[in-house]
């Protein structure tokens, strides 16, 4: 009987943990990112939520662009930044 409540316990202090683990957990730590939340096209295309660069005026930035690299999927930028 005395293992559900610690069961509850553990799960309650383990959950924020876990939470701030996500990539959609926020912008921790980094102030140049922003959350996009998922969204239906018209189409009914399901689009999930992302993480992406927040607009600043310049694309070098950009996760897109070259020579960055996405931190969530590791692929590298393909477009040549024009700002």
């Amino acid at each position: 009987m005395r293992l559900i409540p610690l069961v509850l316990v553990v799960c309650l202090l383990v959950s924020p943990l876990v939470h701030s683990a996500s990539p959609y957990a926020g912008n921790q730590g980094h102030p140049n990112i922003t959350p996009v939340h998922g969204y239906t096209k018209k189409d009914g295309t399901v689009v999930a939520p992302y993480q992406r660069t927040a607009p600043n005026g310049t694309q070098k930035d950009n996760w897109s662009s070259k020579p960055n690299m996405n931190p969530y999927t590791g692929k590298d930028g393909t477009k040549e930044p024009q700002k």
